[in-house]
């Protein structure tokens, strides 16, 4: 496990994130409710190689987070940290040993969990407050515990003028095993698209 602290956002941290799977799309590898592998994975290896290829990314992660509310997301961290009486630490982006896959948590708390925030518009802020804003995002949360090797995370959904939906979600061992082979099989591809373009003349950006 590699920890890179680059500011989230950066320039730094979206060419630390270039080319590789991570957790906030690891529901293209696999479902959330049957841990079968997804019809989304050739679309998203096809990203990735172009990626690689580019040296600029395309991932839909990194110009939304752009788009997030920096104030608002302050304002969500300060009420956990008041309600849960912890202090949160940022993390720029938590990497496998061999840099192949990774994830962004929002924050770290303590030795054993992750924060995971989520700033919606109000009318999706009311769905997770009827229903849970970790069951929508299952694939990515377990994703990151699975590459950050932690414990367990708590999912806020924060909306001003609403409660907040807040959840902590455990470790899903069985879950985190079928998405570990399913990261491990996407990796792999990918390993043999980019030898595959490299044997047709094409090469990864300088």
């Amino acid at each position: 496990m590699i920890r890179l602290d680059f500011a989230q956002g950066s320039p730094e941290w979206a060419a630390a994130r270039l080319g590789i799977p991570t957790a906030s799309n690891f529901d293209k590898l696999i479902t959330a409710k049957t841990g079968k592998p997804s019809a989304s994975a050739t679309p998203y290896l096809h990203r990735k190689i172009a990626e690689w290829m580019l040296g600029v990314s395309l991932d839909e992660a990194v110009s939304s987070f752009m788009e997030r509310g920096a104030d608002m997301e302050a304002e969500a961290v300060a009420f956990y940290e008041l309600n849960r009486e912890v202090d949160t630490e940022e993390v720029g982006i938590i990497l496998r040993d061999d840099r192949l896959a990774g994830a962004s948590p929002d924050r770290l708390v303590g030795a054993d969990g992750l924060l995971e925030i989520k700033c919606p518009a109000a009318h999706t802020h009311i769905g997770y407050l009827l229903g849970s804003v970790a069951d929508d995002y299952r694939c990515q949360i377990q994703g990151q515990l699975y590459i950050t090797e932690r414990a367990w995370c708590d999912s806020l959904s924060y909306c001003p003028g609403l409660p907040p939906a807040l959840v902590r979600v455990e470790r899903d061992e069985a879950f985190i095993s079928a998405l570990s082979g399913a990261v491990d099989g996407f990796v792999e591809r990918m390993l043999e698209a980019r030898a595959e373009m490299i044997r047709r003349g094409y090469k990864e950006a300088a």
